[in-house]
């Protein structure tokens, strides 16, 4: 495939508002995870929590809009310049010329779980407030992105579980291969809510504490929320030499389990191999992996297999959801700013909260930061009923 340029790119999670300070916390080793204290929820695990959501407004004109997944996205689209480069790009090339590419995997569920405590005692009818359509739909952020930024170009929603995020890149530069648009903004938005929190811990797969990736004594994920998104453009000529390019997609389906990976990682392997394709190289020139290492047995034990079986056991890896947590169908696009930030700041993030490497686990998974330069990354996202995305990103220069 012909490179993309990331040409802004940020990130809300709770490690950080906006890319700075997200660099800041990959630096330093910090978790955002804390201790479950959100809305009802009784339930002994943590979560990453971002900051502010409940304080961030929509503009008059979009208050339909209105959710804790809607505020989200209007919290990181307000950072690192963002909101002013999509102008700019819609000025170039037109804003039918822009097209707006989202994951999210249960949207603004949040808002359908409050309007059920306000259902009419008689006829369990909701209350006339509660607007389904601009609020838990699926679509109801890649349609808010779309007004917010004025763009009138194709908009897609993308969910599928933990690869939403990462397949819409997947999506935006098949329509500007094929023509269709310019520009994309593309990212993911996933929110805190009872549904994701109630239905992990039911499924068994919530840890007690931090999540502890790849670790021996690992048993189970922790849930976060975050936003991020970037622009892509075809890649010009005279870039930076810090400019991010996206270089390869890889996509498949293991069509295995509905909630459990191919013990082999067959899919993902599929994935890997795909991406490696479309960028035209070979396994040895990855300089380091950004797994989709959520912490629970069967996942990551799944990952080691399929990323030693392409890599051998020597390519740097590492999972950063110790940090942020599992942001479900938002981390496809956050783990490809974490990949991007790595590429101009010379940084393989170690795994936050691993204290003890499983020696089953065969990939060369690494718990302390890593000061070198990095060329080509690779970032992993996986999600239930076996979709999997893998994405290669590298520097210009």
């Amino acid at each position: 495939m012909r490179p993309l340029l990331l040409k802004k790119f940020t990130a809300t999670s709770c490690i950080g508002t906006g890319a700075a300070a997200t660099l800041h916390s990959l630096r330093d080793q910090s978790s955002g995870l804390r201790i479950c204290r959100f809305e009802t929820v009784d339930i002994k695990t943590h979560i990453g929590e971002v900051a502010g959501v409940d304080d961030t407004r929509l503009p008059p004109d979009l208050h339909k809009f209105e959710c804790r997944n809607n505020r989200l996205a209007e919290l990181a689209l307000g950072q690192d310049g963002f909101f002013e480069a999509v102008e700019q790009s819609a000025e170039r090339w037109g804003r039918q010329r822009v097209g707006v590419f989202l994951g999210t995997s249960t949207a603004g569920i949040l808002q359908t779980e409050l309007a059920y405590r306000e259902r009419d005692p008689a006829s369990g009818a909701l209350p006339p407030s509660f607007e389904y359509g601009s609020t838990h739909n699926s679509f109801s952020v890649a349609d808010y992105l779309r007004r917010r930024c004025r763009l009138e170009g194709p908009a897609v929603a993308v969910s599928c579980a933990c690869a939403s995020s990462a397949k819409v890149f997947g999506s935006a530069r098949r329509m500007i291969e094929a023509g269709l648009i310019d520009a994309a903004l593309v990212g993911g938005v996933d929110s805190l809510c009872l549904t994701t929190l109630y239905g992990f811990h039911s499924l068994q797969l919530s840890s007690p504490s931090p999540c502890r990736p790849f670790d021996v004594a690992r048993d189970g994920i922790s849930i976060g929320e975050a936003a991020a998104y970037a622009l892509l453009e075809r890649a010009p000529d005279g870039m930076a030499a810090d400019s991010v390019l996206l270089l390869g997609i890889g996509e498949s389906s293991d069509a295995y389990h509905m909630s459990a990976p191919h013990p082999e990682g067959l899919g993902a392997r599929r994935a890997m191999q795909a991406a490696l394709r479309g960028a035209a190289l070979e396994p040895g020139e990855i300089d380091y992996i950004n797994l989709h290492g959520t912490g629970t047995p069967s996942n990551d034990r799944s990952e080691s297999r399929a990323v030693t079986s392409l890599f051998g056991p020597t390519t740097p890896c590492s999972s950063t959801k110790g940090a942020t947590g599992h942001t479900l169908g938002a981390a496809g696009a956050l783990e490809a700013v974490i990949c991007a930030l790595a590429l101009q700041h010379g940084l393989m993030p170690g795994g936050v909260g691993t204290t003890e490497i499983d020696p089953t686990l065969t990939a060369h998974y690494i718990r302390d930061n890593r000061r070198v330069p990095v060329a080509r990354v690779l970032s992993n996202s996986f999600g239930f009923g076996g979709a999997n995305c893998s994405l290669i990103f590298g520097r210009a220069g």
